[in-house]
């Protein structure tokens, strides 16, 4: 169900001064608790959250890229990064690498798991629609309570002023020495009594207040009045408009507990294909750029002719035989040679690759096997998840209908008996005022005209919220 739309301009208000409302009516009570009630704030998160998970999946469908690059000191032992010739000297080297690569197939794994995120977004959203119609119906239940406990503050109220009254002329009978003074102190019993009756209903008003306050998630210090418009002016839909095969009927559609299932059912064969498309080959395609550098300054040596030994070969020519001498040479030392510069060696020592690879799971301790049955056992307990909330959201309602024709009955019985003690007490202070009535049985028809008033009020409440309750099933605004 959806239970209005708060406003951009509200919700800045609402924001920025909760309590700069003189009054609070349900309206104004229901759309304030939908935006700023915790549990409503935490599911938003999440509905955000899985939000970024999708947007996600989507990005992971397009190649990946990674630069990387490294600089040394290298001394010892070591092979010479741009031609691998072995070297013992101590030098400066830096690489540098571009990667990427992309997935061309993989059975569609990745486009089932953007699907299911998708609808996994979905339902996180509809969770949230979910938790706000919840404390809204609960922030409705507590406005009304305090409706309740403000009409039985006023009866109590209008019980002590009538004992009061009855109180202050029975001893001015008694001053007259008309009445005996038992019957002045039986009335002031009954005003203490209305006095403590009228201090509990006090109470409970701010109690009722300071519990709606937490739902709206506003200081229990700060100032906070609720608009009272009058009982009888609540608008209720007819019985008869509310039958429970037709309410149940629209309550799976509008309901966004049953959204909420259906999403997450969609979301889970998502899930269950991709997990499924996991266990076949993966096809992609990949590129490698990169180069070297080394900053090595090493000694130039030249040759150096130092003279001819005999190098223990003998040749013959014409019959006549000659010793061969060689040359004696060594190295000596003629400078420095220094690297070259580095945009010369980058551009020389600059490589590439590309190519296509496989990547085939043959064994994984049964990972992806397992995944993919228990995505399909996730179907089936959604179903039935599924299955149990229609039945519940279908319990509920038959239940809030039988219960609001019972609240009916007791409504409509609670009103003749106000109406008969109502004329039963109007008789009896008729006999107590010409002295043919006792005060204790004055006091006892003023005590049941007390009892059956409250108890109207509280049955007219309870017939008022279980036909809300009903609307709000059936996809109706809540509205007093």
């Amino acid at each position: 169900m959806r239970i209005g739309t708060l406003t951009i301009a509200l919700t800045c208000l609402y924001a920025g001064n909760a309590t700069a409302q003189k009054k609070w009516n349900l309206r104004s009570i229901v759309d304030y608790v939908m935006v700023n009630n915790i549990t409503v704030k935490l599911s938003d998160i999440q509905a955000r959250n899985a939000e970024l998970t999708y947007k996600q999946s989507k990005l992971a469908q397009y190649p990946t890229a990674s630069f990387s690059g490294n600089t040394g000191v290298n001394s010892g032992s070591n092979q010479d990064p741009t031609n691998f010739s072995r070297i013992t000297q101590t030098y400066l080297s830096s690489g540098f690498q571009l990667q990427t690569s992309a997935e061309i197939f993989n059975f569609y794994s990745k486009k089932n798991t953007i699907a299911a995120n998708n609808w996994e977004s979905e339902a996180s959203r509809a969770n949230t629609d979910k938790i706000k119609n919840d404390i809204a119906l609960t922030a409705a239940n507590a406005y009304l309570q305090i409706l309740l406990s403000i009409e039985q503050q006023k009866i109590t109220e209008v019980k002590i002023q009538q004992t009061q009254a009855q109180l202050i002329n029975t001893l001015k009978l008694v001053k007259a020495g008309s009445l005996p003074e038992l019957n002045a102190t039986q009335l002031e019993a009954q005003l203490s009594l209305d006095s403590v009756n009228y201090i509990s209903a006090k109470g409970a008003v701010v109690q009722n207040v300071l519990t709606l306050k937490s739902y709206m998630n506003i200081d229990a210090a700060a100032d906070f009045e609720v608009d009272t418009p009058p009982v009888e002016s609540i608008p209720v839909e007819p019985i008869a408009e509310l039958l429970p095969e037709t309410v149940f009927a629209l309550a799976l559609k509008n309901q966004p507990l049953q959204h909420y299932d259906d999403l997450k059912l969609r979301a889970a064969a998502k899930f269950r294909d991709a997990a499924k498309g996991y266990l076949y080959p993966t096809f992609s395609l990949y590129g490698n750029l990169g180069s070297n550098y080394i900053a090595a300054n090493s000694p130039n040596y030249v040759p150096v002719v130092n003279g001819f030994q005999p190098s223990g070969s003998v040749v013959t020519v014409a019959g006549v035989p000659y010793q061969v001498y060689a040359p004696n040479v060594s190295l000596q030392k003629s400078g420095t040679r220094r690297s070259d510069a580095f945009g010369n060696q980058l551009s020389n020592n600059f490589r590439q690759s590309a190519g296509i690879s496989v990547s085939v799971p043959i064994f994984n301790g049964g990972s992806l096997k397992t995944n993919y049955e228990k995505s399909k056992l996730n179907i089936n307990s959604l179903e039935l998840q599924k299955m149990q909330d229609d039945q519940k959201l279908k319990q509920d309602i038959f239940s809030a209908y039988t219960a609001a024709l019972i609240a009916l009955e007791k409504f409509n019985a609670s009103a003749k008996t106000v109406a008969l003690n109502e004329k039963t007490y109007n008789f009896a202070q008729k006999r107590f005022d010409v002295g043919i009535l006792g005060t204790f049985d004055l006091i006892t028809s003023q005590n049941n005209l007390f009892r059956s008033r409250l108890e109207y009020s509280l049955n007219r409440f309870d017939y008022i919220f279980k036909i809300k309750v009903l609307e709000f099933y059936k996809g109706l605004d809540l509205k007093l």
